[in-house]
């Protein structure tokens, strides 16, 4: 039996799995490097096969997840970029829906583009130490003033 807190940071990384497979599927299709970036993302969020597996299979329209604070939001991103980037076309689908996210994430538009054609230019993802250094810039820049 797992406890409350157990059962919180399994919804946690689920949540984050569904969010990149609303990206995933925006277009209707999963392609084979998506489905395999999207284990790959999975298994560092210490997520077993089965469980990847099942939320693939789910025929539930998923919706994107709101996380607490700029370092998870930042951090879905991260992962985003690796969806839209892992088949290795850019699709102007996926790029709308980057910009959903980061609208419902209380950020502005502009950080997509920042983040496609700056830090993960040609789909290369920046070192996890430089990373920390884009999470503070786009809180600087991105995030929408209340």
């Amino acid at each position: 039996m797992i406890g409350f807190f157990e059962h919180q940071y399994l919804s946690y990384k689920k949540d984050h799995i569904k969010n990149l497979l609303a990206l995933a599927k925006a277009d209707g299709f999963m392609h084979e490097k998506e489905e395999k970036m999207l284990y790959k993302i999975g298994k560092r969020y210490g997520l077993k096969d089965r469980q990847i597996k099942e939320l693939v299979d789910s025929k539930e329209k998923f919706h994107v997840n709101v996380p607490n604070n700029h370092i998870d939001k930042m951090n879905v991103l991260y992962d985003l970029m690796l969806m839209v980037y892992a088949d290795g076309v850019v699709e102007k689908n996926e790029i709308a829906f980057c910009e959903d996210v980061v609208k419902k994430f209380g950020m502005k538009k502009e950080v997509v583009h920042w983040l496609l054609d700056e830090i993960f230019e040609k789909g290369t993802p920046p070192p996890p130490d430089e990373w920390s250094e884009f999470i503070e810039e786009a809180e600087k820049k991105y995030t929408v003033k209340k």
